[in-house]
């Protein structure tokens, strides 16, 4: 590897460079949405209890904790004339391997499953860092919403990829037909990095300061925001991670969760994200952000009210889990418009992981609780749980939000 100063603006026309961003991010979409939409309910049907499938969350570790070595990814250059780009293709290469992996256990089988997966979990969040610095140094500021809203639209693909088609090819072809389909899904997106356009020349200038995580800390606008991604997904951890497995309680089958995963993530990943890129350029971060929170509310508390026996049938429990897959990826058009508008381009890979981390942690939290707090008290007692701490953290997140815009104008 050689050490580098941190890499200057990359020079990249508009539509080529919103193509090759939907494939760096389609390319991270593919197994994450694998194991986050897929497995679980594959795992429930195979007898794993809820709370081992509330464990899983535990698999989002490296992506709490990147920020450890985002500067590293900042800094060194794994191939000799690729920075960014060389992290990506060693990476994604990694991914490919262990997903192969899985062919060597069987359904059901969590001691052979979580090692494999825990090592998709860093190798995908590694890459995560370097697109990321990519984005972040490539996306002028009025083009960050549409930039986000295609690195959404290109997560929401993920699912229907590698969740909703992985669940469609187990059905049809059993674990070893998805688990080799899926490995060929995740080389594809491949064909994006020679199309990424990574501007040298300020690199063999003067030297740049050292990436460090204290340089993010010490920005007071930085910390404002990290408080906001401290807060905003809190709620969401408690009841996103149960969705699949109440549905499979309740004895709709994986076809049919597969196919409601799939419609809700292509219409998020179109209609949805091109709608808050268009009002959050119109009306703000507060108002986009307050819109996404209050239909949060809305989705958990139809899942707890249908927990509760108190709404009868399935069509509106279907539309809250669809509710709930829109809000999963619009927030992120929002979300990371602001992690992008306090990353310093003289770090921008360690500056943005640092709030991506942040969001995820909060997000973790509940993850791990959820499997417990379902077989201890109930699906309706933990639904209503996150919907009442939705509540909370979206009060305090606009309060954090209106507050800065305050600052910023006095």
């Amino acid at each position: 590897m050689t050490t580098v100063a941190a890499s200057g603006p990359v020079d990249a026309g508009p539509p080529r460079l919103l193509l090759v961003l939907a494939g760096l991010y389609l390319a991270q979409a593919i197994p994450v949405s694998l194991f986050l939409t897929a497995m679980p309910p594959i795992l429930r049907q195979e007898g794993v209890t809820r709370t081992a499938l509330g464990y899983l969350g535990l698999l989002a570790i490296p992506g709490v904790l990147k920020f450890l070595w985002a500067p590293l990814v900042d800094r060194m250059r794994p191939i000799a004339r690729a920075h960014r780009g060389g992290w990506i293709v060693l990476t994604q290469a990694g991914v490919v391997l262990a997903v192969l992996a899985l062919l060597l256990i069987r359904p059901g089988d969590l001691l052979g499953f979580i090692p494999i997966a825990f090592a998709i979990a860093m190798l995908v969040s590694t890459q995560d860092i370097a697109t990321d610095g990519y984005a972040t140094l490539a996306l002028p500021p009025g083009r960050r919403a549409a930039g986000n809203a295609v690195q959404s639209g290109a997560a929401a693909a993920g699912v229907v990829l590698g969740g909703s088609l992985g669940l469609i090819l187990y059905h049809q072809l059993g674990w070893s037909g998805m688990i080799l389909g899926m490995a060929g899904l995740c080389l594809l997106p491949l064909a994006a990095v020679p199309a990424m356009r990574e501007h040298r020349g300020t690199e063999d200038s003067a030297p740049r300061p050292r990436p460090r995580i204290m340089a993010f800390l010490q920005r007071p606008e930085a910390r404002h925001i990290l408080w906001i991604a401290l807060l905003f997904r809190a709620g969401e951890g408690l009841v996103k991670p149960m969705e699949a497995p109440y549905l499979v309680d309740a004895h709709v089958g994986l076809d049919a969760i597969a196919a409601l995963a799939g419609a809700s993530a292509a219409v998020a990943g179109v209609a949805g994200t091109a709608l808050l890129a268009w009002l959050l350029q119109r009306r703000g971060p507060a108002v986009a952000l307050g819109l996404i929170g209050t239909l949060r509310v809305l989705a958990c508390l139809v899942f707890a009210l249908h927990a509760a026996g108190l709404l009868p049938g399935l069509p509106l429990l279907f539309g809250a889990a669809a509710l709930q897959t829109l809000i999963r990826y619009t927030e992120l058009v929002v979300l990371f418009s602001l992690f992008m508008a306090v990353a310093s381009p003289t770090q921008p890979g360690t500056d943005f992981t640092m709030l991506a981390c942040a969001q995820y942690a909060a997000y973790l939290l509940g993850s791990v609780l959820s499997g417990t707090l379902a077989d201890r008290f109930g699906y309706a007692w933990l639904f209503g749980l996150g919907t009442a701490l939705s509540v909370v953290v979206l009060a305090g997140s606009l309060a954090l939000l209106l507050g800065r815009g305050r600052a910023e104008r006095a």
